[in-house]
């Protein structure tokens, strides 16, 4: 097993690529803590650490909103004394919601920096507080091929994600060597935030032609690329973001 172990805390874990992550971590040897937002998540979440520790691991379904301090400072304190430290964050959790530039309210770009940058900060200066205390770790932050390629209609979540990149690439020069930091960056993946295309075929068919292997890419495949970068087999690897896209970011039409 790649992570046999180690204890991770995986945010925004009831659904999507964080819930294949979580459960990717945990078949590979980790405690996991399944973080979600809403009570309305906390049954699907609940079923994720189920899973994991159907698996044989260790699992912890905890409610916070990462965007808010103190519910970070809350969870990251509760995993640590539960699984008797940290040493893996996935810094997952992540909202989009298209809005045309000119009609985005503050709110609207509110929303989204707040769950994607800062709740991100939040996690990541909180993890590497007790990784720092510790033997060190890994943090691996769920990009998006959107922190360098421009998507109108999303510019919010397009800022948030390049503004992802820079801290990502500032907090792995100053933690290193005992923190390893590192951005995921999927394409287009087949989640419930990508709905909106999911459930339009000619949408659907559109992207899909844009993509070199012919095919949205799956929640496991983000996983796996997760479960690699945390591990020992890539101790030499931070301050870069993985691309995980099919290729997509290969053609001009997205770039």
């Amino acid at each position: 097993m790649l992570l046999e172990d180690r204890k991770a805390i995986v945010t925004g874990a009831s659904s999507g690529i964080g819930k294949a992550t979580a459960e990717r971590l945990g078949r590979e040897g980790a405690s996991v803590c399944v973080n979600y937002y809403s009570p309305e998540e906390r049954s699907a979440a609940e079923g994720v650490a189920a899973a994991i520790e159907k698996s044989g691991a260790r699992a912890l379904a905890i409610q916070a909103d990462v965007g808010n301090e103190n519910d970070v400072e809350q969870m990251t304190a509760q995993v640590a004394k539960a699984f008797r430290g940290l040493d893996l964050l996935v810094n997952n959790a992540g909202i989009e919601k298209w809005v045309p530039l000119l009609k985005m309210t503050l709110a609207d770009w509110n929303a989204v920096m707040t769950t994607n940058l800062t709740g991100a900060f939040l996690c990541l200066r909180e993890a590497a507080k007790v990784m720092a205390h510790g033997p060190g770790g890994v943090i691996v932050n769920m990009s998006s091929v959107h922190e360098f390629i421009p998507w109108p209609g999303f510019a919010h979540y397009c800022a948030s994600k390049g503004g992802m990149k820079l801290l990502m690439q500032t907090a792995a020069r100053e933690l290193a060597p005992k923190i390893r930091v590192l951005n995921i960056a999927p394409g287009a993946i087949v989640t419930p935030i990508n709905r909106f295309v999911l459930d339009d075929p000619e949408a659907e068919h559109a992207v899909e032609e844009e993509i070199p292997l012919g095919r949205i890419g799956k929640p496991e495949e983000i996983a796996a690329a997760v479960a690699w970068a945390a591990s020992a087999q890539s101790d030499y690897v931070t301050g870069t973001t993985i691309v995980v896209d099919g290729g997509m970011s290969l053609y001009p039409k997205f770039v």
